[in-house]
């Protein structure tokens, strides 16, 4: 209504040439801006929802948590993949580090850098206006000293925008993660596989699958709830041994590969969108909820062949102009023609 008006009053002062038409100007500005949003060949994602949801806080987490409601989360690398976990009522989206390989194509986490971490988190932290937001520490950002852990921390809070930072590792992070708790920072903790870590632990295997390594795997997650992580992803141990430390801790653990015990759940929302081609190995606990690949092509096929047999664009794709306008322009053409 507000900008119906404002278009009429514009365009009534403009007739009267009340007021010069240029950008700067308060009463011209909602006309221009509008002309550039119905004729401009991008638009932006951001459009407001109808009913906006609460912002999810570590309060709201761990509301959840007492009363027995799975959390649930997913990884975001971008303004797009946030906006529509978003929309679909994520409690946290994590700009994680395997944006590493499903977005920038890199053969695995230990390549990203802090700087393209940022550049993510900030893309995605743009979208999330409901989803507690948490980037992820990449390797060799923190593991040197709990200052250096800090110093980044405070970069991904300020220059990323999230609202919290997970890294990797169990009793040994413990000094690192108070560390970056104590300076007002939430931390969420990984324990079971690290991925960053996979050289030392001879690759991507399940980890608790002995008596000792479970032992192993609770000691360090009682050592990263007693730092102050406000919770822990549990990641590729047997569901027996994830369930048995869910009920030993007093904050949520978000199970991957880890069974449906866990507190919460999170995937990699590349590998649960299916946005990957035929082939591509999944890790045994992914399940593929959609085919954004498929769609995607088809789409895309569809499109080079419509503009191939030249269906695309139709009449109703392009824009008007008067049959006068038009004969004037074609006399101008041909009188310039001529003159050449």
């Amino acid at each position: 209504m507000y900008l119906s008006k404002c278009l009429l009053e514009s365009c009534a002062s403009l007739a009267r040439g009340s007021i010069r038409p240029t950008a700067t100007n308060p009463v011209v500005r909602p006309l221009i801006s509008a002309i550039q949003s119905r004729h401009s060949s991008h638009s932006p994602l951001g459009t407001p929802p109808a009913n906006p949801r609460k912002k999810v806080t570590l309060g709201t987490i761990r509301s959840l948590y007492k009363k027995g409601e799975p959390i649930t989360m997913i990884t975001a690398h971008d303004f797009p993949s946030a906006h529509v976990a978003d929309a679909a009522g994520m409690e946290i989206v994590l700009v994680g580090d395997s944006l590493a390989m499903v977005a920038l194509g890199m053969e695995d986490t230990s390549e990203v850098l802090v700087e393209e971490m940022l550049l993510h988190c900030k893309s995605v932290a743009r979208a999330t206006k409901g989803a507690f937001t948490v980037g992820d520490l990449p390797m060799g950002s923190y593991e040197i000293s709990p200052e250096q852990a800090l110093e980044t921390a405070i970069r991904f809070i300020k220059q990323g925008r999230v609202q919290g930072v997970k890294l990797e590792g169990g009793r040994e992070m413990a000094p690192t993660i108070r560390k970056i708790t104590s300076a007002g920072i939430p931390v969420l903790g990984h324990i079971g596989l690290t991925p960053q870590r996979q050289n030392a632990l001879g690759g991507f295997r399940v980890q608790g699958k002995t008596s000792s390594g479970a032992m192993k795997v609770l000691d360090d997650a009682l050592a990263v709830q007693e730092a102050g992580c406000f919770a822990v992803v549990v990641e590729a141990v047997p569901a027996e041994v994830a369930s048995v430390l869910t009920k030993k801790l007093s904050i949520p653990t978000i199970g991957i590969g880890a069974g449906n015990g866990c507190s919460g759940q999170v995937l990699v929302q590349v590998d649960m969108a299916g946005y990957f081609p035929p082939g591509r190995f999944l890790p045994k606990f992914v399940k593929k909820y959609g085919d954004v690949w498929g769609e995607s092509l088809k789409a895309i096929e569809t499109y080079r062949d419509e503009v191939k047999t030249r269906q695309y664009p139709a009449p109703e794709h392009t824009y008007p102009m008067s049959r006068e306008e038009f004969q004037t322009f074609t006399e101008s053409v041909q009188r310039v023609s001529e003159a050449v």
